[in-house]
């Protein structure tokens, strides 16, 4: 039966994505619950049904007062045994029926439903942000985001049908019934439902900004905790326990002192709530017994009168309660937002169409990126490499080549000029098909938390194991790979490497890397600084199988070693964001140049300059 319900709507439904999503709270949740207003529908009427049940009982109970002071138990019972009867049936069979469908409706078929589409949806969305998006926030308070969103934007469709909707039917089913009986006994429940909208409005407008601005502050020290979670060797490595500790207790504390603020805000409300009920009890009840007095109301009226009054005193709580976390839960929707909504800058061309390569022919054309800085990274770069050419990439730290091949990825748009592949501007192909042309080995080679298996097969996914196995054989990793146990007591290639690939030390982790790109295969082969971290003894290994897996391959490797880069068609040397020397090894060397200098001053084979971010 709970199945039935559960896929009434499937989370997973296709939908348009948008480089421009929703930026205002409201057309924010009514986008995401597209795939559910049939549902709502339902679901708020069921809610209207129940309270009208509720208020249908209350009403009963007068009557049956009224029914038992009317004459002796015999006549009464011969009287209306039967309507008695009917209406104990309608409360053990038809009641609950009706109940369990309004609580299936909201329980299991709205609410796991949608917090999934909300996390699948806004992951979804994430996921499509540039590279440019992540190195500028904390990965902690992205996924914070992204996981507590679902579930406050679930919170709050609860609270709408589960108490508001409810409530608001309760509320306008007793003055109808108060009304029905003496229209006099419903004036306090006016003057009280007045005063509590007042004490409603007061707490709504405090709630909403102090729920964001706890749920920004919590997002922070997520965010913080997990730098130095992800950081870990570089906390115990220069001993600062210390000032992680005050790193994020500045954060903890900031966290407690807004959540403090929205904790008094409350407390002050739960206080005038008390008073209000007090008022509620005291005027309907007391107004009734003044009206049966003058003999205006029968005892059953007041009866009534008074269940209803304690029944809305104990309801008050609770759906001020209710209404709290609902605004609660949309002030953490609303700081969720400020990830899942932001605009997709870097997306592909409204025409765009895969990239068609036939020769694997690179072209930079007065190529210019600062990050918007106006300094760094390249300034009017023009270069030429032909199918099957293999160039060096050599320069100082902070010289532009991380930029060049960050630019030739595509993971920035070039603020001027562009880079051409067979003719084709890659800002006008799709970002997918021109990255499955590109393989690429990294000098941090951080790792998915994942198996073996699962990482190299990453430059695959349809590779067979045999190809996978002998990747990793040529980038002499399978020996290792083979020897590998993680504390689940999975071996081998299915053994779990850590968070980004922690349990292995860094030769092993760049080993795994290279086979993953050694199995994808790729006509364009990017090699930034792709042996830094093995000793000589295996580099000098890999070195022939990287000059094989480069065969017929347009190839640029990123080098401080150079003596890895010596056997290359050409070498290029970047220097402020320009070309200042192009040509092969041995004519650099002539020349007396940049390069020229680099290669006296090696030491181990290593650019010894000074560093800095590229």
């Amino acid at each position: 039966m709970f199945k039935k319900f559960e896929n009434l709507v499937d989370p997973y439904v296709a939908h348009a994505e948008q480089d421009r999503p929703p930026r205002r709270l409201w057309p924010f949740l009514w986008d995401y619950s597209q795939p559910f207003k049939g549902l709502f529908a339902l679901t708020a009427f069921m809610s209207v049904v129940v309270a009208a049940i509720e208020i249908g009982l209350i009403w009963y109970m007068g009557r049956v007062v009224d029914l038992m002071s009317s004459g002796d138990p015999a006549t009464v019972l011969a009287d209306y045994g039967l309507e008695l009867t009917l209406a104990a049936v309608f409360i053990l069979t038809i009641r609950p029926l009706l109940q369990g469908l309004d609580v299936a409706l909201l329980n299991n078929a709205i609410l796991p439903q949608f917090g999934a589409l909300v996390r699948w949806r806004a992951h979804k969305q994430v996921l499509r942000q540039s590279v440019g998006f992540f190195e500028n926030d904390f990965a902690g308070r992205i996924a914070n985001r992204i996981m507590q969103t679902p579930g406050s934007a679930g919170d709050a469709i609860f609270q709408v049908f589960d108490a508001i909707t409810f409530s608001l039917a309760y509320l306008v089913g007793a003055v109808i019934l108060l009304m029905g009986s003496d229209p006099r006994l419903a004036l306090p429940l006016v003057v009280w439902f007045t005063l509590y909208a007042l004490l409603l409005r007061w707490t709504m407008r405090r709630v909403g900004p102090a729920s964001k601005a706890a749920s920004d502050a919590r997002s922070m020290t997520t965010g913080r905790v997990v730098d130095s979670y992800t950081n870990i060797h570089a906390v115990k490595l220069f001993a600062h326990n210390d000032t992680e500790l005050a790193y994020a207790k500045e954060a903890i504390e900031f966290t407690r002192q807004t959540f403090a603020k929205e904790m008094r805000i409350f407390t002050t409300m739960d206080v005038m709530l008390v008073t209000l009920n007090g008022f509620l009890i005291v005027a309907v009840v007391g107004w009734g017994i003044l009206l049966w007095s003058q003999g205006a109301a029968s005892v059953g009226v007041v009866a009534a009168a008074t269940a209803l009054a304690l029944r809305l005193s104990a309801m008050t709580g609770w759906i001020m309660w209710a209404v709290s976390t609902f605004f609660r839960a949309l002030g953490v929707v609303a700081e969720g937002m400020e990830t899942i909504t932001e605009p997709i800058d870097l997306v592909d061309a409204a025409d765009a169409k895969p990239l068609r390569l036939t020769e694997g022919e690179v072209v930079l054309e007065n190529l210019s990126h600062h990050y918007g800085r106006g300094a760094g990274g390249l300034d009017n770069i023009s270069l030429t490499i032909k199918p099957g050419e293999k160039i060096g990439l050599v320069g100082r730290s902070g010289a532009g080549k991380s930029s060049l091949v960050k630019l030739l990825l595509r993971f920035y748009d070039a603020e001027q000029g562009r880079i051409l592949i067979d003719g084709q501007d890659i800002a006008l192909v799709q970002q997918d098909s021109l990255r499955r042309v590109i393989g690429m080995v990294q000098q941090d080679s951080s790792l998915l938390h994942r198996s073996v298996r699962d990482n190299i097969l990453y430059g695959a996914p349809d590779a067979s194991d045999a190809a996978m196995i002998e990747a990793a054989k040529r980038a002499e990793a399978h020996e290792f790979i083979l020897d590998l146990q993680d504390p689940q007591g999975r071996r081998g290639y299915d053994a779990h490497v850590g968070e980004r690939g922690v349990k292995l030390s860094g030769g092993q982790r760049q080993r795994v890397t290279l086979a993953r790109a050694i199995l994808k295969n790729a006509p364009i082969l990017v090699l930034d600084e792709a042996t830094s971290a093995l000793d000589s003894e295996v580099e000098a290994q890999i070195q022939e199988t990287l000059y094989g897996v480069m065969e017929g391959k347009t190839v640029i490797a990123i080098a401080h070693r150079l003596s890895t880069i010596a056997r290359m068609d050409r070498i290029i040397v970047l220097d402020d964001g320009h070309i200042v020397e192009d040509g092969t090894h041995d004519a650099l060397l002539a020349k007396g140049g940049l390069y020229a200098g680099f290669w006296a001053r090696q030491s181990g084979g290593f650019i010894g300059l000074d560093e800095g971010a590229e």
